[in-house]
């Protein structure tokens, strides 16, 4: 990218200015030479304030929706008065607009259409990070592939990922999130994705959208956006996702654990720590598979992989290679490290909603220990779902769990429901901090005990994998 192209993206004229941009940031610490930083307002602090700081680490631009004081007005340029026939000021400069995050979405919507990968946008309520990493790795066996890092997956984040694209990547997988109804349009229209993947719908944001109906809706966006001669990739097993068949112009295609379904799934077998096994149909072939994901909830994840490498004219060769290869940082749920005294950590921390509890339950009954327990925190943003999800954690934790502690004040749905369903009083513990469950495991975790760690990510429960996990012998 050159400034030119910064400069046509945000008032439409073309001129000669050369100057390479090295990358697009939106924290001044991150700028460096050749850089573009894009201030932006936040909740904590404005991005204005930090404009000096980015040009004295070496930025060569700045995107911003005001005059800012530090810098002087020579150096500033307005968009919508712009004149194509003055020359540039030295020096860094600022390219004011009306809104600087509406300015890094023109300029990526404008970068997109540079190129012409095949982009391929990931929504859901359950599952878009993983599957995410899981599509990249399969990709990546034969194109060259970008994707969004983390959790790069709204109105920010995406435009910094496309603002990446050059003219070799042939792929580029996006992760697309929303809270509510119209965001993941806007998504679409800046990424112009040509397959859209719909994981599940689940009760997540159900807060901000009110409905489970709405929820569906903001996730059809997704496919709505599809060109005629692009593919959706919809969750057979899940009737919401199944439904907005009939609102795409696309093709459909679609996965799951019914036969009825283009790509299906059986024999499933966990394999424990190690992973799980399961057959592929697809056309009439069988192919067995194991991957090394946790949770027989994977194979959802590695059947929509497949299904978009299939459509992507991949050989099943390359695809089992892809599922096989993904690295342990990628699967962001559900990852075992070492306890205490020989225990075992299944760290889910990454987030919670009631559908992804049940499913690391699922995992830990079919795991074998010589105790179960399940260190469970609140869900949130479960709207009016918000009682009868956690009792729904609840009764299946006393199927499965030896010991259930729970964290916060949301979990009395949990422990109420678990005690209905049969859970004894006396194997159950209510904490009211992190530290506390720290101190109760590290005093009581023996040798072949099996602990899963699971809450909403604003309850950071990571704290208690990293106080917990052994790293060359010994707990943090």
């Amino acid at each position: 990218m050159l400034l030119s192209d910064v400069i046509e993206g945000l008032t439409g004229y073309k001129i000669e200015a050369p100057q390479s941009i090295s990358q697009v940031v939106i924290d001044s610490r991150e700028a460096g030479p050749g850089s573009l930083f894009v201030a932006l307002p936040g909740e904590q602090t404005d991005g204005h304030h930090y404009v000096a700081h980015a040009f004295q680490n070496g930025a060569s631009a700045a995107i911003t929706d005001r005059p800012v004081p530090a810098v002087p007005p020579s150096q500033t340029i307005e968009a919508v008065h712009f004149d194509p026939t003055q020359p540039l000021p030295a020096g860094p400069v600022c390219l004011q607009v009306d809104h600087s995050l509406a300015g890094l979405q023109a300029l990526a919507r404008f970068w997109r259409q540079k190129f012409q990968p095949r982009v391929i946008g990931v929504t859901g309520s359950v599952g878009k990070s993983t599957t995410k990493e899981l599509l990249w790795n399969v990709l990546a066996t034969r194109f060259n592939t970008l994707k969004s890092e983390g959790n790069y997956n709204n109105e920010i984040g995406l435009p910094l990922t496309l603002l990446k694209l050059n003219e070799t990547h042939e792929r580029v997988v996006l992760e697309m999130g929303m809270y509510d109804l119209g965001e993941i349009k806007l998504l679409c229209q800046l990424a112009q994705p040509q397959i859209g993947v719909v994981t599940i719908v689940g009760p997540v944001h159900l807060e901000r959208l009110g409905t489970i109906e709405r929820i569906a809706q903001a996730k059809a966006e997704l496919v709505q956006a599809l060109p005629s001669d692009g593919v959706a990739i919809l969750n057979y097993d899940d009737e919401r996702v199944r439904q907005m068949a009939a609102l795409t112009q696309a093709r459909v295609m679609t996965y799951g654990l019914s036969p009825q379904a283009d790509l299906w799934g059986d024999q499933v077998v966990s394999a424990g720590l190690e992973g799980v096994r399961f057959v592929f149909h697809y056309g009439g072939e069988e192919i067995h598979a194991k991957i090394p994901m946790l949770g027989r909830h994977s194979v959802h994840t590695a059947l929509r992989a497949a299904l978009v490498g299939l459509v992507e004219g991949l050989a099943w060769e390359d695809i089992i290679s892809g599922l096989q290869s993904l690295p342990r940082s990628a699967q962001l749920r559900l990852v075992s490290v070492k306890g205490p005294n020989q225990s075992t950590i299944l760290d889910d921390t990454y987030n919670a909603s009631p559908p992804s509890t049940l499913a690391a339950l699922n995992l830990l009954d079919d795991l074998s220990a010589t105790k179960k327990i399940a260190v469970l925190g609140e869900m949130m943003e479960l709207g009016s779902y918000e009682e009868e999800g956690h009792r729904k954690v609840g009764c299946r934790a006393a199927d499965v769990v030896d010991q259930l502690i729970v964290i916060g004040p949301l979990t009395r749905y949990i422990v109420a429901e678990a005690k209905a369903c049969g859970l004894a009083e006396d194997q159950i513990l209510e904490l009211d901090s992190n530290q506390a469950a720290i101190a109760y495991l590290r005093q009581t975790l023996a040798p072949g005990n099996l602990v899963l760690i699971k809450a909403s990510l604003s309850r950071r429960m990571g704290e208690i994998v990293a106080a917990l996990s052994v790293q060359n012998g010994e707990t943090q």
